[in-house]
């Protein structure tokens, strides 16, 4: 016997990860085949997430998960004839990341305007679709772009879309909750001044009275858009392709892939069968309509119960919504002039208390738990008070119910969130829209968006995220924001905010989120008897300056052992 002493020593200082002394027995000369190695990285500085913060050398996986952790010459004890052996020449490896809200990666059908940077570019891209454009086409984008990213950090307006393509229907996707229609479009579908606005929307006005063409929430069922090509297999090996090529090895689907999630999950299934998924899916099925027995129908439709699944695909439970987005979320103070329209506009509610208090309380009787999208303080009180329903009913606590987003909360709500043992779901929306919610909100409120720190220290479990493709895909991105409170385009907001240690938001993204699924037994770090997902990193997150974060790259992503991502200037 002899005992390796991992000598990983370099810039570890302040980041609270312990270095530990591993044993290894015996040599590869005593190995056999059967209970050799698959695969042994070495050479490394392994991060492993576990309950001691702690970083080794290297890592033995065998038939997909972590049979060793220690140190090189330990782990090259396990490594046989067969056994694939890496050298990562002291490479960070990570456990394989997450993203706890995850529609899918952008693009998909439709006008493509994410690279569109001025309001010029945005009307071209429109332009140049009307003139390709058959007689009787609806000129529709995909969702991933955002006024954020546009020079003049506005809206396009019906009367600059209709110059663009005049007489024929342009309607633009924003987000989850937007769309922007020309006056073709409005004409299209009867939409006027006049027009009754549904509860829960609007139909968006400037300061004379005119429509802008923005409809919003629950408007946009006065517009009918052209039915968008199934989701396809392809689509879902697509999207598990540009996910593992940033480190991301498993996604959690809240409500909808890119359609239909009844339609979407049978995919994911179809796709574990015939051994071809390189994600593990954690899904909520789509409970937005509160009515249950709507719900109830789909479901068995389906034969879908609740945690049905394993380690690849898994129901984690149902997704229900009560308020807008960014233009909607519904908060007990007013939004800041002139979107407040005199002190008179707090956000849109888009559910009323009665019909969202019985589908909770219902769900929660048939055996569901709830996960539930709020933007405003507002909102998260509707949530709180059916979810304490629905535990009075039947306890929920040691289900691990959620919250969506939970931008903007109130300290006095905490001790409520608590004793439900509630879970919350961020992602880094502000890096990306921080100065359009200063326009909605004012400077004050924007700067609380996402209060990670003051969630943090109130004890809450809190995972990380990115609501793809609203904001980009890119889980770097996003633990750099978290780190920094810095955005793209606005500098930093609610530096308070920043959770600054390395660690903690890496676990935001690794065991956190393995926490939130009902998983931590199975993934979320590097241990012995542990799903080996893993990523070797471009640089050592643990140590390089915080700007470089944003840049950070994945150079290969193992799922279950398996190499399912190599950067191509990368040589293993």
């Amino acid at each position: 016997m002899r005992r390796n002493a991992i000598s990983i020593a370099t810039g570890l200082a302040g980041t609270g990860l312990t270095l530990v002394a591993l044993t290894g027995c015996g040599g590869s000369e005593n190995r056999t085949p059967a209970s050799s190695a698959d695969l042994v990285l070495t050479n490394a500085k392994v991060v492993t997430v576990d309950s001691a913060s702690t970083v080794a050398q290297a890592v033995a996986v065998k038939d997909g998960k972590v049979m060793y952790v220690g140190s090189s010459d330990a782990a090259m004890t396990h490594a046989g004839p067969s056994t694939k052996v890496v050298d990562l020449g002291g490479r960070t490896v990570v456990p394989g990341l997450a993203d706890n809200h995850m529609h899918n990666e952008g693009g998909g059908p439709g006008m493509d305007l994410s690279k569109t940077r001025t309001m010029a570019e945005l009307l071209a891209k429109v332009g140049d679709a009307a003139r390709s454009a058959k007689p009787g086409d609806v000129l529709v984008s995909n969702a991933d772009w955002h006024e954020a990213q546009l020079a003049e950090q506005r809206l396009p307006l019906a009367t600059e879309l209709e110059t663009a393509a005049p007489g024929m229907p342009v309607v633009l996707v924003r987000g989850g909750h937007d769309y922007i229609l020309n006056t073709t479009a409005l004409a299209k579908w009867g939409i006027s001044t006049s027009t009754p606005v549904p509860t829960g929307g609007a139909i968006t006005r400037d300061s004379n009275g005119n429509l802008t063409g923005e409809i919003v929430d629950t408007a946009k069922a006065l517009v009918t858009l052209p039915p968008a090509p199934p989701v396809t297999t392809a689509d879902l090996v697509k999207t598990q392709q540009v996910l593992n090529a940033v480190g991301i090895t498993s996604a959690r689907v809240p409500g909808f892939y890119r359609g239909d999630i009844f339609t979407d999950y049978p995919l994911m299934k179809q796709l574990r069968d015939s051994g071809k998924l390189t994600i593990r899916y954690s899904v909520l099925m789509n409970a937005f309509n509160p009515d249950l027995e709507a719900f109830k129908a789909k479901v068995a439709a389906g034969g879908i119960k609740p945690g049905e699944g394993d380690e690849w695909v898994r129901v984690w439970g149902a997704k229900t919504g009560v308020d807008g987005g960014f233009e909607g979320g519904h908060m007990t103070v007013p939004y800041a002039e002139p979107y407040g329209k005199g002190g008179t506009f707090y956000g849109l509610q888009t559910v009323p208390n009665d019909k969202y208090d019985a589908l909770v309380v219902g769900l929660n009787k048939l055996g569901w738990r709830v996960s539930t999208h709020a933007v405003g303080d507002a909102a998260v009180d509707q949530v709180l008070e059916a979810y304490e329903a629905a535990n009075a009913d039947k306890a929920i606590g040691q289900q691990g119910w959620a919250i969506e987003h939970a931008f903007i909360t109130r300290p006095e709500q905490f001790p409520r969130m608590k004793a439900l043992n509630l879970r919350l779901s961020l992602q880094d929306h502000l890096y990306l829209v921080a100065p359009i919610l200063k326009n909605y909100w004012g400077a004050a409120r924007a700067a609380q968006v996402t209060p990670a720190k003051a969630y943090a220290d109130a004890g809450f479990q809190i995972s990380g995220g990115t609501d793809t493709p609203v904001v980009p895909y890119s889980p770097f991105f996003a633990m750099y924001h978290f780190l920094t409170r810095d955005t793209i385009s606005a500098g930093v907001y609610g530096a308070d905010q920043a959770l600054h240690s390395r660690e903690q938001v890496l676990r935001m993204f690794t065991i956190n989120y393995a926490q939130l699924t009902d998983e931590t037994a199975i993934k979320g770090s590097i241990e012995p008897g542990k799903l080996a997902d893993m990523v070797v990193l471009s640089a050592d997150y643990m140590t390089i300056p915080d700007k470089q974060v944003e840049g950070l790259k994945a150079l290969a992503t193992y799922v279950g052992g398996k190499l399912v991502y190599q950067d191509p200037d990368f040589r293993l």
